[in-house]
């Protein structure tokens, strides 16, 4: 019997009420997604300085890195604590999964750039399309060319790091996902959000004066007519996380 894998989720965000109460926070929402029978899986609210020791670092198989309210370009305490981090995990050869703001770190930690989108917030189930190569990567998981995705971000990858593959992008975003080596990954979306979990987020953007009341209804409306494809996102993100592409 082999031994156990064992996994760990870096939180870059606080929990709303909402997430806290429904999945026990953003970390049961990935739990949720990628666990599987027989693992273990952690957390580490990084965002609150809480990281992994170094001696720890190489008992976990892979790590997740949140999305979060701050600027991946940034240079809060933390987040450079994190770039530090993720540096050390590149050279471990550790399989890690960027996340929204999780895929733009983990850029910035590689080498590449990131910013302010200068066609502001995406909001809502935006469909991406895969490159070519990323189509041969992913073909023994049956994944369509194009997949939806909800995005919540007006923050990007400006420059993917050097030695990376683009493999994803949309009308809206250039680097949607990108690979670097075997081991690393980002996708720009939420494969694990569902779409209530997006409308509560709305809501929150909209009392926070993040944008218009009006624009943010506009966006609740559009999600009844969208669906993202959440079952193939799991399937994906699941399968690079385990080492199975």
């Amino acid at each position: 019997m082999g031994v156990a894998k064992k996994f760990a989720v870096l939180l870059c965000a606080e929990d709303s009420d909402y997430v806290k109460k429904r999945y026990g926070g953003y970390y049961g929402v990935f739990v949720e997604m990628l666990a599987e029978e027989g693992e273990t899986w952690d957390f580490f609210r990084v965002a609150n300085g809480e990281f992994p020791d170094d001696d720890e670092i190489g008992d976990f198989d892979g790590f997740v890195i949140t999305g979060s309210c701050s600027d991946a370009h940034g240079n809060d305490v933390w987040i450079c604590r994190l770039v530090s981090l993720l540096k050390k995990l590149d050279s471990m050869k550790k399989k890690v999964l960027g996340i929204c703001f999780g895929h733009q770190i983990l850029s910035r930690a590689l080498g590449g750039k990131t910013g302010r989108s200068i066609t502001g917030w995406d909001i809502g189930v935006r469909t991406i399309h895969f490159s070519s190569s990323s189509s041969e990567l992913f073909s023994s998981l049956n994944i369509p060319t194009t997949l939806s995705i909800i995005e919540v971000h007006r923050d990007e990858v400006w420059e993917h790091p050097p030695n990376a593959e683009v493999i994803a992008w949309s009308e809206k975003t250039g680097v949607e996902m990108f690979r670097y080596g075997d081991h690393m990954m980002g996708i720009q979306g939420h494969p694990e959000y569902t779409k209530d979990i997006l409308s509560h987020l709305i809501d929150r953007l909209t009392q926070r004066c993040c944008i218009e009341d009006s624009y943010g209804e506009e966006l609740k409306g559009k999600l009844e007519t969208v669906e993202p494809d959440r079952d193939a996102w799991k399937k994906l993100c699941t399968s690079f996380l385990k080492g199975r592409l």
